[in-house]
């Protein structure tokens, strides 16, 4: 691997080397040619929380209408976002979905504008979310607590579903192997003034094995069951009222196998997940440039497992999570030149769970947070946005996000654009509380960082601990991650029927969380804990070339090249001696700076490939 910042500078020389080649072409040309302009007139609110123009978006944004989805034939949430450049989708405690380089924790996912909870292992499983109801996913990419907090380090991914209150209706019903069923309903009306939209999901299959003659499926047997409500009320020309409700129900059959310090064991069982979302929103428009936002939104995960096992203790595991937000936004119209944003808000939080001391024990957050964003817009060709959150977090340090993006429209058909922002995660509970053996993989445990000490210390004492590992030493109360995001790109359109999209990201994180083991018992069970990385960074270039070959036919492809690493650990394999590893003739040898590979279950190439056909009848 090149030496830490050689690749990045590469890229961006050879980016802008190939930007150079194409202005002088580019700048004389009209776009009436070009079959990528309507995308540029798309809506997005989530990287302003206001409603602007794909067009005039100074971040990195990828939106995925739902054309596109139905195009996909998914089925979950899962299905759609692992085929977008840039995004990998992880396996462990469910589909997680990772960006720039970052884990699942570090990604904020929201439903109409409101964040989801439940995360498992800091993983928000998208096969929670079906796709049946979705009128378009926004994907806003590099830190963005500088207006949603704490989970907005990496990034947003905003799944807005259709609020049309048109008179309508609509069923589709697909099966297929496996007995895998999904169904949807969907309709819509008007009482008066009263809009109405409902909308219900069934999903279920028998799950499948990829190995003969085995209890463990590589696909569990699942059911799962989701409706949703939507009502919407003009109270006068100025006043309107809305209100979602969403629930999601999930059962799991479960029949395992786990492998861990050579020994297998069997468990069968059931998981149980119960979802709701409900928010309220209250807008007042005091005139065409003055309008404020009231919103109430509650949300409650509850799950829960057991399972048997064939050798040892059952497990029983309990998870109760409840998030409740009251915030007030206003947004202020100067000129056409000049707009404000700003709001406040105030959060409340509990966990109850029996992977911490007990179900009946609550640990509970809450957080006060003030934000404020401006857009200006001294040229015609240059769009500027600076913006700032404040969090006052009850457990943790308070924390400052700024953030500044920058758009230059050199011409029709070429748009650059950059920008900084500051992003930060607060611990979670998990990382906190923990204390979790799972015995029904190994008797491996689990604990967070403020009581991990004194359990290994316990346990040691009565002479269960063989050995501490290095990262034992390195425990103590966890800090807020911080990273500093830099984001560099341009679209261009070449030619009439071709896009193409760079992006070059640099996070530079402070504090990095990382679960590590910190010990192992006289059973050669490990056990985990999570500590501090000093720094680390995640850099690298994504870029996506669109071309659309007549009326019928387009192409898609995309690509990531990353680079990440623990800036300690690189210091110490450029000074050599301190990490080894096995050569050809098995004999140990010094880690060279090339066979580093940085942060954990990261892929250093991803690319994607996606052919698209319509019909001239609008059949796909």
């Amino acid at each position: 691997m090149p030496s830490n910042g050689t690749a990045l500078k590469k890229m961006i020389i050879s980016g802008f080397l190939l930007i150079a080649s194409w202005l002088p072409s580019m700048a004389q040309r009209n776009t009436q040619d070009s079959v990528f302009t309507r995308e540029l007139n798309e809506v997005v609110v989530t990287a302003t929380r206001n409603e602007r123009k794909l067009g005039n978006v100074a971040v990195p944004v990828t939106v995925i209408n739902q054309k596109t989805i139905q195009q996909a034939a998914s089925l979950r949430l899962k299905d759609i976002i692992q085929e977008q450049a840039g995004l990998f989708i992880t396996s462990g405690f469910g589909a997680g979905v990772q960006m720039q380089g970052l884990n699942p924790d570090y990604t904020l996912i929201l439903i109409d504008g409101e964040p989801l909870v439940g995360r498992t292992s800091g993983v928000l499983d998208l096969n929670r979310l079906t796709v049946g109801n979705i009128r378009k996913i926004e994907i806003v990419k590099g830190p963005s607590s500088g207006l949603y907090g704490s989970e907005a380090l990496a990034g947003v991914i905003n799944i807005i579903t259709d609020n049309s209150f048109n008179k309508s209706g609509q069923a589709s019903f697909r099966y297929g192997t496996y007995n895998t069923i999904d169904a949807n309903i969907s309709a819509g009306t008007r009482i008066g003034k009263l809009g109405l939209r409902a909308f219900i999901n069934q999903f279920s299959t028998d799950g499948y094995s990829i190995r003969p003659y085995t209890v463990e499926r590589s696909k569990l047997p699942i059911s799962r069951t989701t409706p949703q409500l939507q009502l919407n009320l003009p109270l006068s020309a100025r006043t309107n009222w809305s209100l979602s409700a969403r629930y999601n129900h999930e059962y799991i059959k479960n029949e395992l196998a786990v492998s861990n310090n050579g020994q297998t064991i069997y468990s069968n069982g059931r998981e149980r997940n119960q979802d709701l979302n409900v928010s309220t929103t209250l807008s007042h428009y005091f005139n065409s440039s003055l309008k404020s936002s009231l919103r109430l939104y509650g949300t409650r995960f509850e799950g829960s497992q057991k399972l048997n096992v064939t050798s040892g203790t059952g497990y029983d595991d309990y998870f109760l999570q409840q998030f409740y937000r009251v915030e007030n936004q206003t947004d202020f119209k100067v000129n056409k030149q000049l707009s404000f944003t700003g709001g406040a808000g105030y959060i409340e939080e509990f966990v109850n769970s029996s992977r911490y001391d007990s179900k009946d024990s609550r640990k509970n957050n809450h957080v006060y947070y003030v934000f404020v964003q401006s857009e200006w817009k001294p040229l015609e060709k240059l769009t500027m946005i600076g913006g700032m959150r404040y969090d006052n977090n009850q457990l943790y340090a308070s924390a400052f996000s700024p953030k500044l993006a920058i758009r230059y429209n050199m011409s029709d058909r070429f748009h650059l654009q950059a920008s900084y922002g500051r992003g930060f995660k607060a611990p979670d509970f998990r990382q906190l509380y923990l204390n979790f053996t799972n015995t029904s993989a190994g008797s491996y445990s689990v604990f967070g960082a403020l009581q991990a000490q004194s359990i290994i210390a316990e346990l040691n004492a009565a002479g269960l601990i063989k050995q501490y590992e290095d990262d034992f030493y390195k425990l103590q109360s966890l800090k807020p991650e911080f990273s500093n995001g830099l984001n560099v790109g341009f679209t261009a359109y070449p030619v009439g029927k071709m896009q193409v999209q760079v992006n070059v990201f640099r996070n530079d994180i402070k504090n990095l969380i990382e679960a590590r083991l910190v010990a192992t018992r006289q059973d050669n069970s490990q056990i985990y804990s999570y500590i501090n990385i000093r720094s680390a960074f995640t850099q690298g270039l994504e870029t996506t070339l669109k071309y659309q070959f007549n009326n019928s036919l387009r192409a898609e492809i995309g690509y990531q090249f990353l680079q990440t690493a623990d800036k300690e650990q690189l210091r110490k394999v450029k000074e050599g001696n301190y990490y080894y590893t096995r050569d050809e003739n098995n004999f140990s040898v010094p880690l060279k700076r090339s066979d580093y590979i940085g942060l954990p279950n990261r892929s250093p190439h991803m690319g994607s490939v996606k052919f698209s056909y319509e019909d001239k009848k609008g059949r796909w």
